[in-house]
């Protein structure tokens, strides 16, 4: 994971974006960031609050908009066109009265004629999608970009009503990505070129610019999503283009932490943490930050920034490119739902075999937590059996593949943490009486991890955090926070 963040681009010269201040902050806010008028309002106030450097926004959809998008997709390509269009019809809803709290009268016109023009493009697709009987991921990434649209043009017209000069950038016209629906790479040359050549002018004239993220398209103008969590990676992507100063992440927790303060009261916030501990974090199932988002911020040396748009005066976790005298172990994770696969070859393990495996799971896209080899059998770990019973029958005369289901992969992350002995001989007596089945050696010198049945996960990092991090004080109350910065996905 650490190796595909730091991957290096051709060295090229760097160029002068245009004439700035000392800083530039390219902020992200998240769903929850912007789900009601209370928490837009609380984004207008933390703008403001940066316009002494020059602040650039990027948008997710509001909270439980995406969902909502894909279950109208799914009900109209299964024939309930009725249901879907009823779905649309209240996300339309929520953003009019949501437009008229936040902008006044001749504002309220000029938007609802926008978000107007975008729901009726919506209700065409939904048409599209019921005739056509099949919702594929291309038809998935158009559908699902209504969201960021629809919220950044909210967004902005509610900057301009509190006073914030404004603009709405459509990110479609800026992000230039491969045509891989479902997880688009960025093509970034173009892409660079692009954002430049849009947010320049913006910039240099006073103005903010408002986008939304996640969406993007391929350079005929299809569009095409960086994946679900996308938005964090277009904010990383505009601050590598633009050589922001630092980036941040709003959302609704104080930064990230030690555990799931749903599993433990005493967890807390990491201060400060490297991009390669954040990226193992991400890989081995965290809800940290989106596993390639952190790709454009290292190649720019950009910190970044997780901070709560609902305690704005926090200081939230800072990422940066190397971390001094941090703790052994920085956080401990779980990631559920995992499954084991064991594939047997009566000819042993070679290349053609691991070239066969490779292509299969790449085929049915597959992602995989972790591999490892013996005599005559690969050993992998994956997140979901869904492509599984397909790659079996690929494999068949090749290989035998079988897997087991309920699995949980526990996993500490620290800078050196394999280097530690000690580390391991204390986690391992921890969880003795666990049946823990799979000692996990990946490549990395930042993780220990092992698997156990799924209904051991929570008693797992129970354990491991009273011993990694011993109660210091009364356990904070988190306030009902519903999803944590480490908590697993």
């Amino acid at each position: 994971m650490s190796e595909h963040i730091g991957e290096q681009r051709t060295e090229r010269p760097r160029q002068s974006r245009f004439e700035r201040g000392d800083e530039l902050v390219v902020m992200k806010f998240g769903g929850t960031s912007v789900e009601d008028a209370a928490a837009i309002s609380r984004l207008i106030g933390i703008v403001r609050s940066r316009l002494g450097a020059q602040p650039v926004v990027v948008v997710s959809a509001l909270a439980r908009v995406t969902d909502q998008l894909l279950e109208a997709g799914n009900a109209a390509a299964n024939g309930h066109l009725g249901l879907a269009l009823a779905t649309v019809r209240s996300i339309y809803v929520r953003h009019e009265q949501l437009a008229d709290l936040l902008v006044n009268e001749s504002a309220y016109s000029a938007l609802d004629r926008e978000l107007r023009s975008e729901f009726r493009a919506l209700e065409s697709l939904l048409h599209d999608l019921e005739a056509s009987r099949q919702l594929d991921l291309k038809s998935q990434d158009h559908l699902l970009g209504f969201g960021e649209c629809f919220s950044s043009r909210l967004v902005k017209e509610a900057l301009c009503q509190a006073g914030v000069t404004a603009a709405h950038v459509d990110a479609r016209a800026c992000i230039v990505t491969d045509a891989r629906h479902g997880q688009a790479s960025p093509v970034w040359d173009a892409t660079e070129q692009r954002l430049q050549q849009a947010l320049s002018p913006l910039l240099e004239s006073g103005q903010v610019p408002v986008l939304g993220g996640f969406i993007a398209a391929t350079c005929h103008g299809v569009p095409t999503t960086l994946g679900r969590g996308g938005s964090d990676f277009s904010a990383a992507i505009v601050g590598a283009a633009l050589r922001a100063t630092r980036i941040e992440i709003w959302t609704d927790v104080d930064g990230i932490m030690t555990a799931d303060p749903k599993l433990c009261s005493d967890a807390r916030v990491i201060r400060k943490m490297s991009f390669d501990e954040a990226a193992e974090l991400a890989h081995f199932g965290a809800k940290v930050l989106h596993p390639s988002t952190l790709a454009p911020a290292v190649r720019e040396n950009i910190p970044v920034y997780i901070l709560n748009s609902r305690r704005p005066e926090g200081e939230g976790t800072e990422i940066v490119a190397r971390v001094k005298g941090g703790s052994v172990v920085s956080a401990i994770t779980a990631k559920r739902t995992v499954a084991a696969v064991e594939i047997e070859s009566p000819q042993g393990v070679g290349s053609e075999l691991l070239r066969a495996v490779y292509a299969a799971f790449d085929r049915h896209s597959c992602p995989v937590d972790l591999m490892a080899t013996s005599l005559g059998r690969v050993s992998l770990l994956v997140g979901s059996t869904a492509a599984l019973p397909a790659i079996a029958a690929d494999l068949r005369g090749v290989a035998d593949v079988r897997w087991e289901n309920h699995k949980a992969l526990v996993c500490l992350v620290g800078e050196n943490i394999r280097r530690q002995p000690e580390v391991a001989s204390r986690v391992f007596a921890a969880v003795a009486d666990m049946d823990v089945r799979v000692v996990c050696q990946g490549a990395s010198d930042r993780t220990i991890s092992f698997l156990v049945e799924e209904s051991k996960a929570d008693e797992s990092v129970q354990r491991l955090h009273g011993i990694f991090f011993p109660q210091q004080e009364p356990a904070r109350d988190w306030g009902g926070i519903s999803s944590a910065f480490c908590q697993a996905g």
